[in-house]
């Protein structure tokens, strides 16, 4: 289960919510059987409270919204993309620490 402020992503509502997002957006690629990605969700849940109002933060279920995770070139999760303007702006792979999410939010924030 997500956090009350963690996203949920899905080919219906990517391109508004994330392509033509004001504010950058942190997507977790991840599926409920991979235990890496439970591993991960609070880590996810914590950076979608701590940066309320100044970026997004989201998951694909990649079992349900598998068309979203080819288009980004997703061949293992977790994998999580930092969108900016549209853009990838940062790509990571694997289990990863949160300093290195919020290193990467914070730059993109400016």
């Amino acid at each position: 289960m997500a956090g009350a402020n963690t996203l949920e992503f899905t080919s219906d509502n990517f391109d508004q919510d994330v392509l033509e997002s004001e504010v950058p957006v942190l997507v977790d690629f991840w599926a409920e059987w991979c235990m890496p990605c439970v591993a991960l969700a609070p880590t996810i849940d914590e950076l979608a409270d701590e940066y309320v109002g100044r970026a997004k933060v989201g998951k694909v279920n990649t079992d349900t919204s598998g068309t979203l995770a080819v288009k980004y070139g997703v061949s293992a999760i977790p994998t999580i993309i930092l969108f900016k303007s549209g853009q990838t702006a940062k790509k990571f792979v694997g289990l990863t620490g949160k300093k290195d999410f919020k290193q990467a939010m914070d730059e993109a924030i400016g």
